[in-house]
């Protein structure tokens, strides 16, 4: 499997940049000049730079998160990431199709930095994380992992972003917001089928029928093009899904616009985390650093750079409540 290593303090040279939406990801399209924010357009597009030469945030070691981190990570000077390249704008491959960039990519390095260490990327299918981190072959993972309580029996956590899920609606719609369950009452509401955001959207539709209120009209698609088409062509009102992708794509092509976000865990509050061997102490480390990252600024720049503000957390918390078991 390939690897990528980043060195703390090297800042790479100014990239192409490719303003790209979610069907574009496995054939980038044309590319512009841009830093390493997202640039706006007169359309209001932004610009986001996926190439491979990455104008990342520079970032200093903290000397005090260094400290707390184990003598068998720290040893060789690396800290082993897995990332999940497949879902922009958190992980996906550049233009060069072989090297990871993203939101979490960007974490990643900036965390192994403020520790003092060299982040060593490595693309990892999802389902193959657990395994990775239980046999050492990880020492982190930074994949969009959402804290439950069944998986901090096996691993140690340090929170980076709130889970959050999007309504959104076509740009020109005159819907403004979705907050509860009133406001998607007789609603043609796209979403994944046997989802989380699904279980959100029946339990908000039985609560509007015992109220009175017109049911919603569930719309399922098998691909993103379907799903767009009909938002676009008004047959649906409203898309519901995690929130990090609608965003990155309704900035790329200002088709859509957020009317609503509600957490991952609905009614309960779902945290992104830094997932580590369970004991091991690098999450306290991983938490700390986490941290200075957030005090220093560096933190906010890196997820404004991705478009992901809205999920950004005050502080790190070291295993926070996880959602419940099923």
């Amino acid at each position: 499997m390939s690897r990528f290593s980043f060195k703390p303090g090297v800042t790479a040279a100014l990239a192409a940049t490719t303003l790209l939406g979610l069907a574009a990801c496995s054939d980038p399209g044309a590319s512009a000049a841009a830093g390493s924010a997202p640039a706006s357009s007169a359309t209001g597009v932004k610009q986001f730079n996926l190439s491979p030469e990455q104008d990342r945030v520079t970032v200093a070691v903290d000397p005090a998160s260094a400290a707390l981190v184990p003598e068998s990570i720290k040893k060789d000077g690396k800290l082993t990431v897995a990332v999940s390249p497949f879902a922009a704008p958190l992980a996906v491959y550049a233009t060069d199709n072989k090297t990871p960039v993203g939101n979490e990519v960007d974490i990643a390095v900036a965390l192994a930095q403020t520790l003092g260490l060299e982040a060593d990327i490595i693309p990892t299918a999802w389902a193959d994380w657990p395994l990775g981190v239980e046999s050492g072959k990880y020492e982190a993972v930074l994949s969009n992992v959402t804290v439950t309580e069944e998986r901090k029996l096996k691993f140690d956590f340090a929170s980076y972003r709130d889970d959050k899920l999007g309504f959104y609606a076509k740009a020109d719609s005159s819907l403004a917001k979705v907050e509860s369950a009133p406001d998607v009452a007789g609603k043609r509401v796209i979403v994944g089928s046997g989802t989380n955001q699904e279980s959100i959207l029946l339990r908000w539709d039985e609560e509007n029928r015992k109220n009175g209120l017109a049911p919603v009209e569930f719309q399922y698609y098998d691909d993103d093009s379907a799903s767009s088409l009909a938002l676009q062509s008004g047959r649906a009102d409203l898309t519901f899904g995690p929130n990090a992708t609608a965003a990155f794509k309704a900035a790329s092509d200002a088709k859509t616009k957020l009317v609503g976000l509600v957490d991952g865990g609905w009614p309960l509050k779902a945290s992104i985390a830094a997932t580590t061997r369970k004991g091991n102490g690098f999450a306290a480390a991983a938490q700390a650093g986490l941290n200075h990252l957030i005090e220093d600024g560096s933190y906010a720049k890196i997820l404004d750079r991705w478009g992901l503000t809205a999920e950004a957390v005050q502080k790190s918390e070291l295993n926070p409540a996880g959602l419940p078991k099923k």
